[in-house]
C-alpha cells in the first residue's frame, strides 16, 4: 500500500510519501486557455510552469489558482492539478487505487470542504481518504512530544490561512483560522511599491522581495533592486527597496495574528494557559522563514517561541507521519 500525505495549499502544494519524504512542492497553479465562444477551456501549463508565466501569459491565456483561502474553488482544475502531480511522483491511475491518503484540511474545516476532498480523492482514484488538521500535523511535523495530558499551542501561518489552536492528543481545545498569511502581504507590497515608488509589480516579484529582504531583526538592512514599470509611463523601471522600508508591512499582518492568538491564550482554562506558558508556542508555515519572526512573536506573547529550519514543511511532514502510523491514524486523523 502507498501511503501519502498532502497538503494542498492556496499558493504551493506539497506531497510527503511514506519512506521516502517530501517528494514534491510546486505551485497550485493552472494556465488555461479559453475556447472562444464556448465557455470551455483547454489547460496549458500545470504547477510551477503555470506560475512561471503569472503577468507574462498571453491575451488567451489565463492564469488560475484554483485554491481560494483554503478552499477548492475549481474543483475540475484541482483535478487536473493533482492527476499531474501524482504522476510527477509516479503514482499512475491505476497505483492510486491501492493509496492511503492523509489530507491536511485547516483548522475547523466544514463538512462542505471535505466532500470537495472526497470528490477530488475519487476523481483521482485515490483508494483511502483520511483527515488531519493543520495544527497536529505542523507539531508533529517537528518531532513534539504529544500526550492527552499536555497540551500545545500552534500558530501555522499560510499563504492564505492561519491556523491558531490549542491542542493535545485528546482534542482540539481552541482553535481557529483566519484569512491572513502570506498572500496578504504580497499584495500589499504591490500597493506599497506603486502608492510610495510609482512602480508597479506583480506577485512573483511582490512574493521575491518579500522572501529576500523582510525581516524582523532589529537593524536588518538587507537590499533588492524590484524591477517594475512606472506607473504613469508603462516604461521599465526599477527602486532599491530595504528591510526597514517595507517593515511596516510585515508587522500589519503579524501584529494582528498576534492579537487573535493573545486573545485566544487569554480565554484558554487556567492550567491549559499555564501549559502554554510553560512550554512556548510552536510557529510553522512559510512566513515563518522571515528573519527574526520567532524573536518577535516571543517578545509580543511573552513566551518562547519554537520555529524551524524548514517551517514550510512541517504540516506535510507531519501529516506523513500520521499516514505511516497506525496510531497516529487512530488518534489525530479521521476518514469523514
Amino acid at each position: 500500500m502507498i501511503k501519502l500525505a498532502i497538503d494542498l495549499g492556496s499558493w504551493v502544494t506539497k506531497i510527503y510519501k511514506s519512506g521516502c519524504g517530501v517528494v514534491l512542492s510546486e505551485a497550485t497553479c493552472a494556465a488555461v486557455e479559453q475556447l472562444p465562444g464556448t465557455g470551455r477551456y483547454t489547460v496549458k501549463f500545470l504547477g510551477d510552469r503555470a506560475r512561471a508565466l503569472s503577468g507574462r501569459a498571453a491575451q488567451n491565456t489565463h492564469i488560475i489558482n484554483p485554491v481560494v483561502d483554503g478552499d477548492i474553488i475549481h474543483a475540475d482544475i484541482v483535478a487536473d492539478l493533482m492527476h499531474y502531480f501524482l504522476e510527477k511522483i509516479e503514482i499512475s491511475p491505476r497505483r492510486a487505487r491501492k493509496t492511503e491518503v492523509v489530507f491536511v484540511l485547516p483548522c475547523g474545516a466544514k463538512p462542505d470542504l471535505k466532500r470537495k476532498y472526497f470528490a477530488l480523492a475519487d476523481a483521482c482514484n485515490i483508494g483511502k481518504v483520511y483527515f488531519t488538521q493543520v495544527p497536529f500535523a505542523a507539531v508533529l511535523g517537528h518531532n513534539v512530544l504529544l500526550s492527552e495530558s499536555t497540551p500545545v499551542f500552534s500558530i501555522d501561518i499560510g499563504y492564505a490561512i492561519t491556523n491558531i489552536s490549542a491542542f493535545s492528543l485528546d482534542g482540539v481545545i481552541a482553535g481557529m483560522s483566519l484569512n491572513l498569511g502570506g498572500g496578504n502581504i504580497d499584495v500589499h507590497l504591490m500597493d506599497y511599491m506603486a502608492e510610495n515608488y510609482n512602480l508597479r509589480i506583480g506577485s512573483l516579484t511582490a512574493e521575491r522581495l518579500k522572501n529576500a529582504v523582510g525581516s524582523f531583526l532589529p537593524d536588518d538592512n538587507k537590499l533588492m533592486v524590484v524591477e517594475g514599470r512606472d506607473a504613469a509611463t508603462g516604461a521599465p523601471a526599477s527602486v532599491a527597496v530595504t528591510t526597514s522600508q517595507i517593515y511596516d508591512v510585515f508587522s500589519l499582518y503579524v501584529d494582528k495574528i498576534i492579537e487573535y492568538a493573545v486573545l485566544m491564550i487569554s480565554k484558554l482554562p487556567a492550567e491549559v494557559a499555564s501549559a502554554v506558558m510553560h512550554g512556548g508556542v510552536y510557529l510553522s508555515g512559510g512566513l515563518c522563514k522571515t528573519d527574526g519572526i520567532a524573536e518577535y512573536f516571543s517578545s509580543k506573547l511573552g513566551v518562547t517561541a519554537n520555529t524551524f529550519d524548514e517551517p514550510q514543511l512541517a504540516a506535510v511532514i507531519g501529516a506523513g507521519m500520521v499516514v505511516s502510523s497506525d496510531y497516529f491514524l487512530v488518534k489525530v486523523a479521521t476518514q469523514d
